[in-house]
């Protein structure tokens, strides 16, 4: 592994990539400890370190947007704004006919719809900043004394700063993303939101060493014991292995191509194999799932707090809903898995058309054996699809109450169960195996092997 290291910063090329996104990175979090020039630094960590409610909505959504929303910053929003607009767009392509003919025109289509993404970004970003500085900053009193007017509230002029100046960090988060794209290596939107999980894993480390004593049974106050640890370490690595296996797990349906006899030479006649993977959906059930989970708190909680007069029904019932759709909770639980089996389903189901894959089969000479090309062999790929998204959402929801069960059971804080499954180690995972896959290219390109494949003995390769 040493070797193939070497290797790979022997490679100017590949060595300027990966310093230019290493360069990137670092400007993505230095922007995370520039707060906005209206906030009291005070006021802000001591919202930060506050739990429950809306505090710990905003450390979920952290998690796969790469935003800090305690913090203030001008980084706060994150690239989750680009994402949305992404998503919209990826639906509506599904839907909406002339972006339905854009999608298939090709480079030029990709690039007026990446263009439509941008200007949707821009206004998606102005909308959640104004409802963050309306709904959390000035109500949170964050909004330094300076800048409030005789009547304590935020100007005009101020507010509007705000607004852009996080719209703007947003914007630039975005152009870093396409810089790497295009110039650095690896995909650039999830080296940002990888980027921003790992850096939560030393604050998330230090929480466990609070929690924890070198003594077996724990020590006082409910610490967690030697045994406790290798209990966690031994559940982390099975975890991870779990998500690496089923990341990267397929079906492969045989395929045979047609034999085309031209002259004296016969071609085709091949067997090839069509991979479908298990995780078809990948992270994105349990994104939407996490995002529906948080409206009935956002929404019940400021209910719940309202003086209702008469019998007080109206108070015991909305007290009672937010504990039931409470982080860990029974109901928080049973919802979330049966958003993720939907959403699993769904988004497949916008993703691979077995009826386009059918036609393309078709028109490249190839069949698979057993069936006819057309309807059968579409009917035949969408059971399959069934069957296998069945076993991903089952694998996803499994994966997504790993932190719950951690949590409830030991005792860890939340910040550090949800290193143990959720959206922050499946976004890990996928981005960490695209970019191997990335180096892998460059590689192999030069008759290198790969970072995962054993060296093929050859002590040297072509000159660089």
């Amino acid at each position: 592994m040493w070797e193939k290291l070497r290797v790979v910063w022997q490679i100017t090329e590949l060595r300027q990539k990966i310093l230019l996104t290493l360069a990137l990175l670092a400007v993505y979090r230095l922007g995370f400890q520039i707060r906005l020039p209206i906030v009291d630094p005070d006021a802000v960590k001591a919202a930060a370190s506050a739990q429950g409610g809306v505090a710990d909505i905003l450390r979920t959504v952290a998690v796969f947007s790469a935003s800090q929303l305690n913090q203030v910053t001008i980084f706060g929003l994150g690239i989750m704004p680009y994402i949305s607009a992404s998503i919209i767009f990826q639906l509506l392509g599904s839907v909406v006919p002339s972006l339905e003919a854009l999608q298939k025109e090709g480079e030029a289509g990709r690039k007026k719809i990446n263009e439509y993404t941008r200007y949707a970004t821009v206004a998606i970003c102005v909308i959640q900043s104004a409802i963050y500085v309306k709904s959390y900053i000035i109500p949170g009193g964050m909004v330094h004394p300076a800048y409030l007017n005789e009547a304590g509230n935020l100007g005009f002029g101020w507010f509007t700063v705000a607004v852009l100046t996080m719209t703007a960090g947003t914007v630039f988060l975005m152009w870093i993303g396409e810089q790497i794209d295009e110039f650095g290596i690896g995909n650039g939107i999830s080296l940002l939101i990888m980027a921003g999980i790992l850096a939560a894993m030393p604050g998330a480390g230090f929480d466990l060493l609070k929690q924890s004593s070198l003594e077996l049974g724990g020590g006082p106050g409910g610490k967690l014991g030697v045994e406790h640890l290798l209990l966690l370490a031994t559940m982390f690595v099975a975890v991870v292995v779990g998500v690496v296996y089923i990341t990267l797990g397929q079906r492969r349906i045989p395929m045979q191509s047609a034999k085309h006899v031209r002259g004296r030479k016969v071609y085709g006649g091949t067997r090839q194999y069509l991979p479908l993977k298990v995780n078809q959906a990948g992270v994105m059930p349990i994104i939407f799932a996490s995002s529906l989970l948080m409206l009935p708190t956002l929404i019940l909680s400021p209910l719940s707090k309202i003086a209702w007069k008469q019998d007080g029904f109206a108070e015991r019932f909305f007290s009672w809903a937010v504990d039931a759709f409470a982080f860990g909770s029974m109901f928080y639980v049973l919802f979330n898995v049966a958003l993720i089996f939907f959403f699993c389903f769904f988004w497949t189901a916008i993703q691979f058309n077995p009826k386009d894959v059918s036609e393309n089969l078709k028109n490249y000479g190839s069949f698979i054996p057993g069936y006819r090309p057309g309807k059968r062999t579409a009917d035949y790929l969408e059971k399959v699809m069934f069957r296998i998204t069945y076993v991903g959402a089952g694998f996803l929801a499994f994966v997504a109450i790993i932190p719950t069960l951690i949590s409830s059971s030991i005792g860890v804080s939340p910040m550090v169960a949800s290193f143990y499954g959720g959206t922050g180690l499946l976004i890990a995972v996928s981005v960490a195996f695209d970019l191997v896959q990335k180096i892998d290219s460059h590689l192999v390109m030069r008759n290198y092997s790969g970072l995962l494949e054993k060296s093929s003995g050859s002590s040297g390769g072509p000159s660089i």
